[in-house]
């Protein structure tokens, strides 16, 4: 039995322990949605499927509540999968496996599922909880959120009823979200005619792992390592210095998550892999040196490997290292009347190249339309010079904030009262779903809250303990005072 069932509040520990046991990664949800609808059936509320891939909760009000208005409680059912390099595990089959580390709950060698399985477990909790008054409520757990929010953006137009949308995804207990960036995913790709290595070359495959990784939204301002762009440091250095020719790579699997780990297979005459080896230690030392004071277990190494059969011909090779090293990666601005607070950036995401195709994948953000488009052209414009193919796709835009919102208001006042200091109000980096929400449902008013989540798409993803219960009694206060229609 998890240690976690014993936390308190045991209604959203039980049910983010039940959702622990189910495989979530996004794009493999079937087992997750029908554990969705299977509970809507035991403790007898309404529940569906929209054509999205949604689930769709409702629960009536209590008597004596009727003529309040709707809350939608909105949280996304899919998971980043990132586990460490010698973890087995199989996010489609295996459940995670949770223990409590001081304060924190954590995952062993695998992201935890916090984010949003805690905003999922506190719907259900309000929706089989019996000791709650409340008016209607709905919740909306959407599908596909951390790959392309693509569960809001086909949500239909006429499935929810809500008059207040409280999202359950934001990651500091004491703040309330009220604004976010938009974002888009760009996508640059290249078909290529490999050409045969030479016979009497030798291969290495090249390894950088080990670094912290991170959200690429809400940490992309604390300066931790992106594995890609610290790969073509290197690999543009032993081209120059030792010969080297790329046979393929393959860096980051995540649109959403800072790369921590990348590899490159490389070939080069065989009286040159020692100098190659030595390149590499030198930069090891070199990446170790700068980040010092932000990441704490980088490893890059050599290992001799077979020598593939085809790689990357030269021209075409050229052009992409020179490519992504020139690509933007990071903040590009901070917003001028919250200086605080990231407008702009980029995250270069993942990197394949093998087999006569090359792939690249960032995700660009801002909560400015127009530099949402300027960084987005700014790095279409970088592999439109090498005669990469670039879409973009997925985009959203971000989320004004209201600071006259009436639900706000109430937020603040309850939690003031609650306990005995104010809540700050936020503006985030991060994507929400709130926007696309908030463009097929207009009327709604609309603020995100949750409790505190750390290192989200890591490993080291943990969720503090002691901000569940305050977040769960702020829901029940809230449920209580919701202003009438």
């Amino acid at each position: 039995m998890s240690e976690i069932l014993n936390l308190k509040p045991q209604s959203i520990w039980k049910n983010f322990h039940a959702l622990t046991q189910v495989p979530r990664p996004s794009g493999h949800l079937d087992r997750i949605q029908q554990f969705l609808l299977d509970f809507a059936k035991e403790v007898g509320v309404e529940g569906f499927k929209d054509s999205a891939g949604n689930i769709i909760l409702r629960k009536p009000a209590t008597p004596g509540m009727e003529n309040r208005k709707v809350i939608t409680l909105q949280a996304h059912m899919d998971m980043v999968p990132q586990k460490s390099p010698d973890s087995a595990h199989d996010f489609t089959t295996d459940p995670i496996e949770t223990y409590i580390d001081g304060e924190w709950v954590k995952a062993r060698n695998t992201t935890l599922g916090s984010d949003n399985g805690m905003g999922v477990a506190a719907i259900l909790a309000v929706m089989e909880a019996k000791d709650i008054k409340h008016g209607p409520i709905e919740g909306l757990i959407t599908a596909d959120e951390e790959t392309g929010m693509f569960g809001a953006n086909d949500l239909p137009t006429d499935v929810l009823h809500g008059d207040i949308l409280l999202n359950l995804d934001s990651e500091t207990w004491g703040k309330f979200v009220i604004g976010s960036a938009g974002g888009v995913d760009v996508t640059s790709t290249l078909d290529y005619q490999e050409v045969d290595t030479d016979s009497e070359d030798a291969a290495l495959k090249v390894t950088l792992k080990g670094l912290k990784g991170g959200h690429s939204g809400l940490e992309i301002h604390i300066g931790r390592a992106n594995a890609n762009k610290l790969m073509v440091r290197f690999l543009r250095e032993a081209i120059e210095d030792c010969e080297v020719r790329l046979a393929s790579w393959h860096g980051g699997n995540m649109r959403n998550a800072i790369p921590p780990k990348s590899e490159v297979v490389i070939t080069m005459p065989k009286e040159n892999v020692e100098d190659v080896k030595a390149l590499v230690k030198d930069w090891e030392n070199d990446f170790i040196n700068e980040f010092k004071h932000i990441e704490e277990h980088i490893e890059f190494f050599a290992e001799e490997v077979p020598t593939p059969a085809k790689q990357v011909p030269e021209e075409i090779q050229d052009s992409l290292v020179n490519a992504i090293y020139a690509c933007h990666n990071g903040v590009m601005r901070m917003i001028p009347s919250i200086p605080s607070v990231v407008e702009t950036s980029s995250n270069l995401a993942i990197i394949d190249i093998e087999g006569g195709k090359a792939s690249i994948k960032i995700l660009a953000r801002s909560s400015n339309e127009d530099m949402k488009e300027y960084i987005g052209t700014t790095l279409k414009s970088c592999f439109d010079l090498i005669g990469m193919k670039t879409v973009f796709s997925g985009s959203y835009g971000g989320w004004d904030p209201n600071t006259d919102s009436e639900i706000l208001k109430l937020l603040e006042k309850n939690y003031l009262e609650l306990f005995g200091h104010e809540a700050v109000e936020q503006v985030d980096h991060a994507g929400l779903e709130c926007s696309i929400i908030l463009g097929k449902y207009p009327n709604m008013d609309v603020v995100s809250l949750g409790p505190t989540i750390r290192s989200p798409h890591t490993t080291n993803e943990r969720c503090l303990i002691e901000t569940v219960e305050p977040f769960w009694q702020l829901l029940k206060k809230t449920f209580e005072t919701v202003p009438v229609k």
